[in-house]
């Protein structure tokens, strides 16, 4: 059997396996997909799930749930080399080792790209994964029981100043559905108010959300303010140490919950470690068709899509796709079918495909969908968005589960239970109960007893 081997679980990788097995004859190829990480992220709910408008389990997609004729190997790609055919896997537990294949697949996924800020590695938080979204809002859940606690001041504000650093997609949701979340809660806090809450936004640019129009955008901006977000545009961040914020303009605050979005770069692997060909963003230079290479010198059996890979737009000439979902999942779907077309000596087809306009939500009941001149804000543009993306989380499983928790919170409203505890599950077993701990008691006639502690 000829092994098809895929570098990355994300979006492209996930659909183009899925798609590839589904299509296979029996023993005609092997697939296996190595990812460190057993599930796809489902990214578009992340912002939900900060909101705790969609459970975390329900945005990760189940490798083994969905992918059952496929090898998964649960590590990290360190190296390809094509000229041998080889890669090296790192596995979670134990030695690398050299695989080999005959077809390729690179959809590594990009990762969050960082700045050398003073205190940004110790202090912020990313939105790329799962796990990520749920610290953030098990954190600002926890800062607002201890703030209910401590009179106004200096430690009451500290707790509740958020900064999101970066006003792309991510930032721009995440920072939303989070104020939309803060705001809620103050319903069940009566010692807090609005005033007691600082939501700042981070952007070195002019404007957020780059990919609507710059009217769309400076609304966007007007709506955050109103809902008392404080919308830093043209600024940086110029240090973040022991959660002090320092932007370019001279401002400086205390903050409690810093998160970074500001931006993703192309996979290690892919710019360090890999002799295929790279373009000067290093992502790898990618034919119309999927395949690794340029019109005049592909090369046979390997091929990238998604956030890695320099994948020519042909709906807009001369330019490249943007590395977002809507291209992810489409470019998987059609790996899948180049790849086996290709292993049947059978023709493949060129990638096109144009946008389908722009949705995002900015919290509970706000959103913004623009295509061409066709604009819808507010209530309405939110329903959309929720549509859209329950149509387009994979499996009838997910879209129900996801379906379920939306309609029971529209009927009793946000489980607002932080599980911030869950990131040191041990810390109440080591120390509470403190079993063997010696105790000294008085006995009435002056002679001192020692006993054990039962927990």
């Amino acid at each position: 059997m000829r092994e098809i081997v895929i570098v990355g679980g994300g979006y492209a990788g996930f659909y183009a396996a899925w798609g590839i097995e589904k299509k296979l004859r029996r023993g005609e190829a092997r697939v296996t997909v190595i990812d460190p990480r057993p599930y796809m992220t489902y990214q578009p709910f992340l912002p939900e799930v900060v909101a705790g408008s969609v459970e975390a389990r329900h945005a990760a997609v189940s490798q083994r749930r969905h992918l059952r004729h496929t090898r998964l190997i649960a590590g990290s790609v360190s190296r390809i080399r094509h000229a041998d055919h080889t890669l090296t896997v790192r596995p979670a537990k134990g030695d690398e080792y050299q695989l080999s294949y005959d077809t390729l697949v690179v959809t590594a996924g990009a990762v969050t790209r960082k700045f050398p800020i003073p205190g940004l590695a110790d202090q912020a938080i990313g939105l790329k994964h799962v796990e990520e979204a749920v610290a953030i809002r098990d954190r600002l859940m926890t800062a607002f029981d201890r703030a209910a606690c401590l009179p106004p001041g200096p430690e009451r504000r500290r707790l509740l100043t958020v900064t999101f650093v970066g006003g792309g997609f991510a930032g721009v949701e995440g920072f939303g559905e989070l104020l939309s979340l803060a705001t809620a809660m103050l319903k069940s806090y009566p010692e807090l108010s609005l005033d007691d809450l600082f939501f700042h936004m981070v952007e070195a640019r002019g404007r957020i959300l780059p990919e609507v129009s710059d009217k769309q955008g400076e609304w966007v901006v007007d709506s955050l303010r109103r809902r008392g977000g404080h919308v830093h545009l043209n600024t940086q961040l110029v240090s973040a140490e022991n959660g002090r914020v320092k932007l370019s303009t001279g401002e400086e605050f205390d903050c409690g919950l810093i998160v970074w979005t500001a931006g993703n770069a192309s996979n290690p692997v892919v710019h360090n470690h890999t002799d295929l060909p790279l373009d000067a963003r290093g992502l790898i230079m990618v034919r119309p068709d999927l395949r690794v290479g340029t019109d005049s010198d592909p090369l046979p059996g390997v091929w990238a899509a998604g956030d890695d890979a320099a994948v020519p737009d042909l709906a807009v000439p001369g330019s490249y796709t943007v590395p977002n979902a809507q291209h992810a999942v489409r470019q998987g779907r059609l790996l899948a079918k180049n790849i086996v077309a290709d292993l049947r000596g059978g023709r493949v087809r060129e990638y096109k495909h144009a946008s389908l306009g722009v949705i995002a939500t900015l919290g509970l009941g706000h959103g913004i969908f623009e295509y061409k001149r066709i604009v819808v804000r507010g209530f309405l543009a939110w329903l959309m968005h929720r549509g859209y993306h329950l149509l387009s989380v994979p499996s009838w499983e997910r879209k129900a589960r996801v379906l379920s928790v939306w309609l029971t919170a529209a009927v009793f409203g946000r489980d607002l239970v932080s599980l911030a505890s869950v990131q040191h599950p041990r810390d109440a077993f080591v120390k509470g109960g403190e079993v063997g701990t010696t105790v000294r008691a008085e006995l009435p006639d002056g002679a001192r007893a020692t006993s054990r502690t039962a927990a």
